[in-house]
């Protein structure tokens, strides 16, 4: 079905499946899923700061992986998978679930989260990750667009002015993202070396 495969090759279509009992339909579900779960995972690792509402987590950099591994519309439909699992699972950041928070000051980028998977996925279906320096550019640029979700959400939700917003929601979490951005921008170059040796 085409509506499961990328129009250009993204790394998660390297993996192996077994594909004479697997419809493209089933890999693609399992995928989307898995990265939704690594999400949640990630979702984890909080850091709460006494100054602003907005947590550190590990979340920004699974948001990544999963838009460079998966392409635009797995990537993004993983990430919304993630959200609407999120109401009613402890898979947001330290545990918390429903759409308290979904609406609450994080809310923004969660919603962030599903337009940054899509769009890390269509610049890595025209390559953009398969070198460091393009693979850093993307990755930043996916950053850039959860800040503006965030920042939009905190105005909404918390009744904040955008330089407020700004302050409490983006300068406090720029040095960790830009640290995953240059992870990821590392991780993924080497991914598809090591896949290219390997076949």
């Amino acid at each position: 079905m085409a509506f499961f495969t990328p129009h250009h090759e993204v790394l998660a279509a390297r993996v192996r499946w077994p594909t004479r009992t697997m419809s493209s339909a089933a890999v693609w579900v399992i995928q989307v899923t898995a990265f939704a779960l690594l999400t949640a995972m990630f979702a984890q690792f909080t850091i709460t700061l006494p100054f602003t509402p907005v947590p550190i987590t590990g979340q920004t950099f699974a948001v990544l992986l999963t838009g460079a591994t998966l392409g635009m519309w797995a990537g993004g439909a993983s990430q919304l998978l993630y959200l609407v699992l999120g109401t009613f699972m402890p898979f947001y950041a330290g545990g918390a679930s429903g759409t308290e928070v979904l609406f609450g000051a994080s809310g923004g980028y969660l919603f962030g989260f599903v337009v940054a998977a899509a769009l890390v996925g269509k610049l890595a279906e025209r390559h953009h990750d398969r070198r460091v320096i393009s693979a850093v550019t993307a990755f930043l640029t996916g950053s850039l667009v959860i800040y503006f979700f965030g920042v939009i959400g905190l105005m909404a939700a918390a009744n904040m002015d955008v330089v407020t917003a700004l302050e409490k929601g983006v300068a406090p979490f720029i040095v960790g993202d830009v640290i995953k951005a240059y992870a990821a921008g590392l991780l993924l170059p080497a991914a598809w070396r090591l896949t290219k040796r390997n076949r």
